[in-house]
């Protein structure tokens, strides 16, 4: 997990997929972070992606950076506790900190159940990790 973390962040952005009703939707995010060794990433409980995760926690990501890209598939799930906000804050706090509040009732995080990163580049074979 650890070595999905640095790419996401060394990126400073990533793109998140979500599906409502066999529709892909796909969207950037910025804000990763790890707590209790898993992958979590956050949104705000009034948007659509929030409730598109809600319903089917079905989700890839897809990153790119320096002419490696990757992909990570999997489940994900809300994590409502308090910590797990103060994780995502403490991480990303001048990403967040104008936006997000850990007591906002606005932000919410998710973390991946279970998942698979793979690693690409034109010049080497695919690097497979679980999550």
């Amino acid at each position: 997990m650890d070595e999905v973390l640095l790419y996401l962040k060394s990126c400073g952005m990533f793109y998140l997929a979500t599906s409502e009703d066999g529709q892909p939707h796909v969207r950037p995010f910025g804000a990763v972070c790890g707590f209790e060794g898993k992958l979590y990433f956050v949104t705000s409980n009034e948007k659509d992606v929030y409730r598109q995760l809600k319903k089917n926690g079905k989700v890839e990501i897809c990153a790119m950076h320096k002419g490696t890209w990757m992909r990570v598939c999997g489940e994900v799930e809300e994590d409502a506790r308090r910590e797990a906000r103060i994780a995502m804050m403490n991480d990303n706090a001048v990403a967040l900190g104008d936006v997000y509040s850990e007591d906002d009732g606005l932000m919410t995080v998710f973390r991946f159940r279970y998942g698979t990163a793979t690693f690409y580049s034109f010049s080497e074979d695919p690097k497979v990790l679980q999550l």
